[in-house]
């Protein structure tokens, strides 16, 4: 919030209380806050040809998946592929279900599926579990220097 209030960017924060029992993070926020879950955004690490040090963020709905063939595409990499989420914790600072593209530990490259242009505004991670930020997509994108690219499977 304070990377947010620093660059005078709008947001609201939403929060909600955490179900420890449940683990499909994105999907609770979108329940527990009455969301549009093509509005919802999750915060993924990804590697790309395997190398655990080329790392790159990204930002894609809930309601649907990360497809990894055009994340490598976008990169010009032969191959991407989920990072472990214990590294993933590790690299970003945040525990799973949690992890915010913003005030990560290390600065990686930001890829913003464009379904959020759709929108005026989205909801991405808070920062920990059971707290959404609600803000323009194109404000998060200018922040992070982030790009867009279709990178959400059509299925």
């Amino acid at each position: 919030m304070n990377l947010l209030q620093k660059n005078r960017i709008k947001y609201v924060l939403h929060s909600y209380k955490h179900d420890a029992h449940l683990h499909h993070f994105g999907q609770e926020a979108v329940e527990k806050l009455a969301l549009d879950a093509r509005q919802v955004f999750k915060t993924l690490l990804v590697a790309l040809n395997g190398n655990s040090k080329h790392l790159i963020v990204a930002i894609t709905p809930v309601s649907g998946q990360l497809n990894l063939k055009r994340v490598a595409s976008t990169f010009n990499v032969k191959k991407a592929e989920m990072v472990d989420p214990q590294i993933a914790q590790k690299i970003t600072g945040y525990l799973l279900g949690g992890i915010s593209p913003l005030g990560q530990k290390k600065c990686l490259p930001i890829i913003i599926d464009e379904q959020a242009k759709q929108f005026a505004t989205i909801y991405i991670s808070g920062g920990k579990r059971g707290l959404e930020i609600k803000l323009d997509p194109n404000d998060l994108a200018h922040l992070l220097n982030a790009i867009f690219a279709n990178i959400k499977s059509d299925k």
